[in-house]
């Protein structure tokens, strides 16, 4: 697979990542022994950029990419992130840390977990607004000395927040979700991002599996799928989503190519800083999605697509979700 420099000074990752959240967590159920396939299946094909996360299982995600990558550290390019602290009594309750002293504490639980003694891109999951950035920052860079990470993320943080993170430590990637209906990044992160050199990893770019077709219905999918209740699959947004699915559908066929390829390759498209990371806990739609790698769409093909898909109906996340974004 052909690589990606994540920034103009950053490191070469795989044009396409994979993320491992969906094989532990908020996607329904697990199958352990398909995901470890997946993901060895995914450095075969030099799909080496990992993306997990602590609060994912919680916990059982890192430890699951840890016994994958065993015997094959050297080929991944791993991430992991820090940030979400869920409660043990009640899942869906969940608190925002980036105090200095928690930022060490949960780096060296996730070197544990995964069996590792470095992480290569270290993420703040979601910004504390009760701990200023340049403490956070401050405390990610010391592990950096430490050779403990290699390089600083941010993810779902607003331009403002880069700016300031970034002129304590070079943050190296920012992390949020960039698809043909997730543009939002567009606006004003993507242009600070391009000053500053840094690189964007886009996560969901599938738009959660929903404009590859995987599903066209809540009910399609598990019952502990959290897609069951976002703003985006259910009532009269579903309805209007659906048509837009529709227009994606029509335009891979076009192409003679699945609809999640069209996506995929579009948002490849936006720029050689940009690397998608699709998730999936499945071999078979793993291979799917690398070949998206190999399609290349013309300008005008571009803006074609973008044009034809209009913004969705529904926020990305419920209210509670939406308040941790673009801090």
């Amino acid at each position: 697979m052909n690589t990606r420099t994540l920034g103009a000074q950053g490191p070469e990752v795989s044009a396409l990542g994979l993320g491992c959240m969906g094989m532990s967590a908020f996607y329904g159920s697990a199958d352990e022994a398909e995901s470890i396939a997946t993901i060895g299946r995914a450095l075969d094909l030099g799909c080496t950029f990992l993306d997990t996360s602590d609060m994912y299982g919680p916990h059982t995600n890192e430890r699951l990419v840890g016994r994958a990558i065993e015997g094959r550290r050297d080929e991944v390019f791993l991430a992991t992130k820090f940030g979400i602290k869920l409660d043990p009594g009640d899942p869906t309750r969940r608190s925002i840390d980036g105090r200095p002293e928690y930022v060490r504490q949960a780096c060296d639980a996730s070197l544990q977990r995964l069996g590792v003694d470095h992480i290569e891109i270290y993420y703040q999951h979601r910004v504390d607004p009760s701990t200023p950035i340049e403490e956070t920052v401050g405390a990610m860079a010391q592990l950096v000395q430490e050779g403990k990470i290699r390089y600083l993320g941010l993810s779902e943080a607003s331009a403002a927040t880069i700016r300031r993170a970034h002129a304590v430590h070079r943050i190296t990637a920012v992390q949020t979700e960039y698809s043909l209906w997730s543009r939002d990044v567009e606006d004003e992160i993507l242009s600070t991002l391009r000053e500053l050199q840094i690189g964007l990893v886009a996560y969901s770019p599938l738009g959660r599996g929903f404009l590859a077709g995987r599903f066209s219905s809540p009910d399609e999918l598990d019952e502990g799928d959290f897609r069951r209740y976002g703003p985006r699959f259910t009532g009269e947004n579903l309805q209007r989503n659906a048509r837009l699915a529709a227009v994606v559908r029509e335009l891979a066929e076009q192409r003679e190519v699945t609809p999640g390829q069209l996506a995929l390759a579009w948002v490849l498209s936006r720029g050689a800083d940009i690397a998608p990371i699709p998730g999936t806990k499945r071999t078979s739609y793993l291979e799917e999605n690398i070949a998206a790698a190999q399609i290349e769409l013309s300008g005008s093909e571009v803006e074609q697509i973008a044009a034809a898909v209009p913004a969705p109906a529904g926020e990305r996340y419920d209210e509670q979700g939406m308040r941790g974004v673009n801090l």
